[in-house]
């Protein structure tokens, strides 16, 4: 099989899920970007092609909330590169960063499963639309984008964190539901504060302390290679991921059991 893999990124087309998609791209893979917006993924995929030549970036429309879609994503892959091997989970969707958060108690109904059902349903839809493709080739990547433990129960931080706190728990079991199948299922997360966009300026003002979208790059590109062969059921903290390291200190270093098994980590 090619080590030149046919990866799905959800949420592709800004911040860390693009920053993983390029690291992806520089890596020599392919990417199928999957956005809500035609236009961002028409940006995306223009700039991709110009930069990384041989129509290695592509694109599908929709929401991950919607099953249709997520099947969509797929089959997009497969009719534009012939395959598809690995899933990134990156989709977000996040209540502002800037002023009073709200308690539980005083959000709406929409805020709720809205982010809910980004965060944890569409990585279920799209995972459940992209395993039996994986299984059948005997070899394939999922990897969860997640956030530390601190932020799963931080007050304030309701549904977002209840979200990931259940994609936590979904990546461990679903890691042993594909054991032997030649899939792993793996998160990954920065590991404190990005500097994206959706986190305000007003809120956090020294960008350079932040967690650069960059650091999520050589761990997503190990994740998707033969290398990871046989590693499932953990977390990578991005920011924990050395350049002057070797995979093999790095895996030690920035990866843990996921959840239940593993206790707190970063």
């Amino acid at each position: 099989m090619s080590t030149k893999r046919v990866v799905i990124v959800t949420g592709a087309t800004s911040g860390l899920g693009r920053a993983m998609a390029h690291a992806l791209l520089d890596a020599g893979h392919r990417v199928v970007a999957f956005s809500r917006t035609q236009d961002a993924l028409a940006n995306f995929i223009a700039a991709a092609n110009a930069r990384w030549k041989g129509d290695r970036a592509w694109g599908a429309a929709g929401s991950v909330r919607s099953a249709s879609d997520c099947e969509n994503a797929v089959r997009v892959a497969l009719e534009h590169f012939g395959s598809v091997d690995g899933l990134v989970n990156n989709a977000g969707l996040h209540l502002p960063t800037a002023g009073k958060r709200p308690k539980f108690f005083e959000l709406t109904e929409e805020q709720w499963r809205s982010i809910v059902e980004t965060h944890l349903t569409g990585a279920f839809l799209m995972t459940r639309a992209v395993a039996p493709h994986l299984i059948e080739r005997g070899w394939g990547r999922v990897v969860n984008h997640e956030t530390n433990y601190d932020t799963m129960a931080r007050p304030g931080f309701s549904p977002y964190g209840a979200a990931k706190a259940g994609l936590e728990v979904a990546t461990s079991a679903w890691a042993q539901e594909l054991s032997g199948t030649g899939v792993t299922v793996n998160a990954i997360l920065p590991g404190g504060v990005a500097n994206v966009a959706r986190i305000s300026v007003e809120a956090f003002p020294e960008r350079d302390k932040l967690v650069q979208p960059e650091v999520m790059g050589p761990p997503i590109v190990w994740l998707m290679s033969d290398a990871s062969d046989g590693v499932t059921g953990r977390r990578f903290t991005a920011r924990l991921w050395k350049p002057d390291a070797s995979n093999e200190e790095n895996v030690k270093a920035s990866g843990a059991p996921a959840w239940p098994i593993g206790g707190r980590s970063a």
